[in-house]
């Protein structure tokens, strides 16, 4: 049976909640494994940032993690696919920026410096996968607004939140996968 995206949003919601770690690319691959995330699809905007959040309280970020998730889930199940193709930013980088936004209590008429953070973590995502180009991974999307995500908050905030090194462990489920052009890729070595 395929569950619909909803129901994926509910087993994301329960199964984030058992990990442990402070990098959220650790806690979003141990999702991955999970038989209901596909190798594409949207329910990597939820998925991206819920790990995020996750990682941000385990590193001691003070959050209402079960309300963050809630909220978080009300702004990206309005995100469609394809994002990264059809409107020229990934969902990766926006589920990420709503998990900031949710910590950080944001929205289009904040005048703090939250809101400008946010642009600047987005716009620097968003430049390297320019760079690298397409096809579209949600993968390796996630391992750069994740690894990005921590970097940013832990130089920014002082949040100790943790990179490992990444190496992808999806291509060969990827028909697309860019091979020597990701840097995520087992041929190409980590990339922070």
């Amino acid at each position: 049976m395929q569950e619909t995206l909803e129901e994926k949003y509910a087993l994301l919601r329960r199964d984030v909640q058992e990990c442990r770690w402070c990098d959220p690319v650790e806690i979003a691959c141990e999702l991955m494994k999970k038989p209901y995330v596909g190798m594409h699809g949207p329910e990597h905007h939820f998925l991206d940032g819920a790990a995020f959040l996750a990682a941000y309280k385990n590193a001691g970020g003070k959050i209402d993690l079960d309300r963050a998730l809630d909220e978080l889930a009300e702004r990206t199940i309005r995100m469609p696919g394809a994002m990264c193709g059809q409107w020229g930013v990934c969902g990766s980088v926006a589920s990420v920026g709503a998990a900031l936004a949710v910590i950080h209590g944001t929205g289009p008429l904040s005048t703090d410096r939250y809101y400008k953070d946010h642009m600047a973590y987005a716009s620097s995502v968003i430049a390297k996968m320019s760079e690298i180009g397409g096809a579209r991974c949600c993968k390796r999307n996630a391992f750069l607004s994740l690894s990005f995500g921590a970097r940013f908050v832990r130089e920014t905030y002082g949040i100790p939140m943790q990179n490992g090194d990444i190496v992808c462990t999806f291509s060969d489920r990827n028909a697309q996968c860019l091979v020597s052009r990701c840097p995520f890729h087992t041929h190409t070595g980590a990339d922070d």
